[in-house]
């Protein structure tokens, strides 16, 4: 199977199969196109700020089709974006949130550090999430793909388990975005880095908030990106009012950089699409855990292609040893968590696959 994105579009190092896309994808080189732009509008005064305040407006128009819908907006990263709806709820004594026990830090942490009660259930097992929720579960909080195991997970069913005891739903769309079609709408909250399938930068993530689920909902601080109406001389005797969309998420000024990158990212992908991409990804994952089954390596990865994602993982006490061994032999993978990751992306066709699976093969058995 040959690449479905010309690699000479990117700038992977010659001779390497660039299989880490879960980590870091490498840059387009239009990107180069993308920086001189900026650099061009950074420097012309309040002309330049009104040709990046359009560039950020295509940019969110194009994140919003990827989460499948009409408005999205953006933070620093998927940790800010759930910080700021973590600090926005009114905690009680006894309130839960249910997670997965390897669900990433990210999503986590700013719950953990606000003190709210956790409860764990494998997010794999919908019955055994239903089976963990409580009438003081507040929140459900998730990866769409799992960042350890490329698990990917039933966000329908989790939402139905969420509505039964009127619990919001968190969802991290962060291993998904950029490779598989997304409706974000199943969620009450979702959020997406960029650096990674989407071929962006970090410093800029989608958030998105579902108005139809929380039409009230509002962060608990603000900034003046945030802000609606004039903003020249505010009346601060009164509580200032912020935007009606997902802008609000925005507090202070976006990264214009990063929606140069990632709008010209975007452009890239739509020209193939999600679908076409999902289909391309999950033929070589397939064949990854196929080469792999055969060479009697376990994987973490679930078989089934409706329940992984474009990642192959293997744990592995060595899992350091044996990915650092990989880039010796010009395969970039991802190691980390005790498990070695091969991601792949448009850019890789079967020549990467067989070169991943044969190094990763050669040095699993090496440190065995």
């Amino acid at each position: 199977m040959d690449p479905l994105f010309d690699p000479a579009d990117f700038r992977i190092p010659p001779g390497v199969a660039h299989v880490c896309a879960a980590g870091e994808t490498p840059f387009l080189h239009s990107h180069d196109a993308a920086f001189a732009a900026y650099v061009k509008a950074k420097s012309l005064g309040s002309a330049g700020r009104i040709m990046q305040e359009a560039k950020l407006a295509f940019a969110t128009g194009r994140a919003a089709q990827v989460f499948g819908v009409e408005d999205v907006g953006f933070v620093s990263s998927v940790a800010e974006g759930m910080s700021m709806v973590v600090e926005s709820i009114d905690w009680r004594d006894g309130d839960e949130v249910v997670v997965d026990p390897d669900e990433y830090p990210s999503v986590v942490a700013p719950l953990a550090q606000r003190g709210v009660a956790l409860r764990f259930a494998p997010m794999l097992d919908t019955e055994a999430v239903a089976a963990a929720v409580t009438p003081r579960t507040r929140m459900i909080a998730v990866s769409a793909v799992s960042y350890l195991t490329a698990a990917r997970h039933d966000l329908a069913a989790l939402r139905e388990v969420a509505d039964r005891v009127g619990a919001l739903l968190a969802v991290d769309f962060t291993q998904g975005a950029g490779w598989m079609p997304i409706d974000a709408t199943v969620a009450d909250f979702a959020f997406a880095a960029t650096y990674k399938w989407l071929l962006g930068t970090t410093g800029t993530a989608i958030a998105y908030l579902n108005q139809a689920r929380q039409p009230r909902w509002a962060p608990s601080t603000a900034g003046w990106f945030s802000l609606a109406g004039a903003l020249d001389r505010p009346d601060w005797s009164r509580k200032p009012v912020l935007l009606p969309d997902a802008g609000r998420f925005t507090r202070g000024n976006p990264s214009f950089l990063g929606a140069y990158v990632l709008d010209g990212a975007l452009a890239y992908l739509e020209e193939f699409g999600f679908a076409r991409i999902e289909a391309h990804v999950q033929a070589l994952t397939v064949a990854m855990l196929e080469r792999l089954a055969d060479a009697g390596i376990p994987s973490t990865t679930p078989r089934d292609p409706r329940r992984h994602g474009a990642s192959v993982c293997v744990a592995s006490p060595h899992a350091h040893e044996i990915a650092a061994r990989m880039i010796d032999r010009g395969v970039f993978a991802w190691n980390g968590r005790g498990r070695v990751r091969v991601s792949f992306h448009g850019y890789n066709g079967s020549a990467d696959m067989e070169r991943a699976a044969d190094a990763l093969t050669a040095e699993w058995r090496a440190a065995s």
